[in-house]
């Protein structure tokens, strides 16, 4: 944790105190703020952010918008402090008064939450785009099965080959594939 970047997003005071004392006793380096930017802070690993109880989350941004580790602070929980706790995407809450014990721990577990999420969210993109791919070379393979009298094993190994001679991945030959034949189709039916 040594060396860790940290905004603490709090109004001063006896509260605020207590957070950033622990933090630089575990070896964070702190920066204290206050009103709430209107912005994530930039090149912060991990902000602090108090969610008032009257407001919620309306003067906050969304630790979507947040590549850091976003903790949220609160007085004591009402409805509009757990939506704002939703709404802010915290991967950990600390309740006040703030004590210097469990700081650390709260600080951990947030880090790896927020790591297994961002795993798991590059995964889930890495799925999308496979499957995107796939539809795209299941079209390409039945619009030239069907133009060429093909079967879609003859259709695949002809894109297969075009890529490898163009040096081109597949899905781009069969995203031109699938383009053309749009464009034919505008010109004229297909069962003429």
């Amino acid at each position: 944790m040594r060396g860790t970047s940290v905004a603490v997003i709090h109004p001063p005071g006896a509260d605020c105190n207590v957070l950033v004392d622990q933090l630089r006793r575990i070896g964070c380096n702190v920066k204290s703020l206050w009103p709430c930017p209107p912005s994530p802070p930039a090149t912060i690993d991990v902000v602090f952010v108090f969610v008032a109880a009257e407001r919620g989350s309306e003067h906050l941004w969304s630790g979507v918008d947040c590549e850091a580790v976003v903790i949220a602070l609160v007085d004591y929980e009402n409805p509009t402090v757990l939506k704002g706790i939703l709404d802010l995407n915290a991967q950990a809450v600390i309740n006040k008064p703030f004590r210097p014990t469990g700081v650390l721990s709260t600080l951990i577990l947030a880090r790896a939450s927020k790591g297994y999420q961002d795993r798991l969210l590059l995964k889930v993109t890495k799925l999308e785009e496979a499957l995107r791919s796939r539809r795209e070379i299941e079209r390409a393979v039945k619009l030239l099965a069907e133009r060429q009298g093909l079967t879609d094993i003859q259709a695949y190994e002809q894109i297969r080959r075009q890529a490898s001679n163009k040096r081109i991945s597949v899905v781009e030959v069969c995203a031109a594939v699938n383009s053309a034949g749009s464009v034919l189709d505008g010109l004229w039916p297909l069962d003429r």
